[in-house]
C-alpha cells in the first residue's frame, strides 16, 4: 500500500460528515494488512440513512476525481462497505456496527485524528453498547 497522508483521509471523513454520520473513527491499518491503508468506520441511526450517508460519499468523491473500486450493502443499509484502494469505508446501521465491533477487531490499529475528526463532538449513542449482549433465540 502508499503512503497516505492524514490530508488525503480526510476527504473521506468530511464526506462522511456531510450526511451526519455518526461517531467517526479513522484506523490505520498499514502495518496490520496488505487490504488498505485506512479504515473509515462509521454510522447511521436508521437504513436509510446510512444508504444515504454512502451514496452522499460516492457522489462527494466521484467529483472530487476519487472512484470506489466497489460498494457493496448500499440498497439493505445495514453495512455499507466501500472500497476505494488504500480507504475502505465502512457506513453501519448502529445496531450492526455495535455486533460485529470492527474497532475491537482492529483494537491495535492506530486511530488517524484528522481535521474534520478534530471538530467533531460525539454524543453517546443511547442504543450504542458494545459490551451488550445479543441474545437469538
Amino acid at each position: 500500500m502508499t503512503k497516505t497522508s492524514d490530508a488525503e483521509l480526510d476527504v473521506f471523513v468530511k464526506s462522511a460528515l456531510g450526511k451526519k454520520a455518526r461517531n467517526p473513527v479513522l484506523l490505520d491499518v498499514r502495518h496490520l494488512t496488505s487490504l488498505a491503508d485506512a479504515f473509515l468506520i462509521c454510522h447511521g441511526t436508521s437504513n436509510r440513512q446510512v444508504s444515504a450517508i454512502a451514496e452522499h460519499i460516492q457522489r462527494d468523491l466521484k467529483k472530487q476525481g476519487i472512484k470506489a473500486l466497489s460498494v457493496d450493502g448500499l440498497k439493505e443499509g445495514h453495512w455499507v462497505l466501500m472500497d476505494y484502494g488504500h480507504v475502505v469505508v465502512h457506513v453501519f446501521f448502529e445496531s450492526t456496527r455495535s455486533f460485529y465491533n470492527l474497532e475491537g477487531l482492529w483494537s491495535d490499529a492506530r486511530r488517524i485524528q484528522t481535521e474534520s475528526l478534530k471538530q467533531v463532538v460525539d454524543y453517546p449513542d443511547d442504543d450504542m453498547d458494545v459490551d451488550e449482549s445479543i441474545f437469538i433465540e
